[in-house]
């Protein structure tokens, strides 16, 4: 499958995360995780272009670096307008279909991605949103992507946005406020994927310990392991998973 159109992925990063500060620059294997994150992404058959969309502030130099290191493009713009940051970087880089990846996701699955855009590519325009996440995840949290037209967040970010747009970027997409106007398509996995109860998200310092432990033991095997690699893996070593399911549950009170 061809597109026609130029898919850029951002990748929202910041160092002040309140709970766990600069936690995309922690490593695993001696890389950063926001590396690990770029080096996956890249692998991608349809993304063309890449680009980390961070902040203004001081304490984020060592992302734009990182960045330039990598040979990626970067953007910086509000900390707490996180949407007009993402349609600043989607600008930047003449971007026409977004994939939109935060820097929670540093084991993400490009071929999960792929299946995003794949969805977009198969089913845009009775479609103008697509993600394998939402209120009805069926997969670990950690594997996540949207995918949609650049220029409709544009619209959205041009037509009084309330504070929940600003924070979460694609929620007016899905929202019920939105009714049927884009009308949200959401994989949905079976099989082994098909695991909610799992994180493999970015965090508190317990996320970090197990996706240090997961990436440091799959990636000497297999640099391109997969979501049900991960999976496995969290399977064989389940007291790291149930720690970290307990963690989640009980922060989530």
């Amino acid at each position: 499958m061809t597109s026609q159109y130029r898919i850029v992925a951002s990748i929202e990063a910041r160092m002040t995360s309140s709970r766990l500060p600069g936690k995309v620059l922690m490593e695993a294997g001696g890389k950063p995780l926001l590396q690990i994150l770029v080096e996956r992404l890249t692998k991608s058959r349809f993304i063309h272009d890449i680009v980390v969309a961070t902040t203004v502030n001081a304490q984020d130099d060592p992302i734009i670096a990182l960045a330039e290191r990598l040979g990626v493009k970067s953007f910086r713009g509000s900390e707490l307008n996180v949407l007009e940051r993402v349609c600043g970087a989607a600008k930047s880089v003449n971007a026409e279909v977004l994939v939109e990846i935060t820097g929670d996701c540093p084991l993400i699955d490009v071929g999960l991605v792929d299946g995003v855009i794949e969805a977009f590519l198969a089913h845009y325009p009775e479609h103008r949103y697509f993600s394998n996440t939402g209120t009805e995840i069926s997969m670990p949290w950690g594997f996540d992507a949207q995918a949609f037209l650049a220029q409709d967040l544009y619209d959205i970010n041009d037509n009084t946005p309330d504070k929940e747009d600003q924070e979460h970027v694609s929620y007016r997409f899905y929202r019920k406020e939105s009714g049927d106007k884009y009308k949200p398509f959401h994989i949905k996995y079976t099989g082994e994927l098909n695991r909610p109860e799992l994180r493999v998200t970015l965090d508190y310092r317990e996320d970090y310990e197990l996706i240090k432990a997961a990436y440091e033991a799959l990636y000497p095997h297999n640099p391109d392991f997969t979501a049900v690699d991960v999976i496995r893996w969290l399977d064989q070593n389940h007291v790291v998973r149930d720690a970290a399911i307990r963690v989640r549950e009980e922060r989530e009170k």
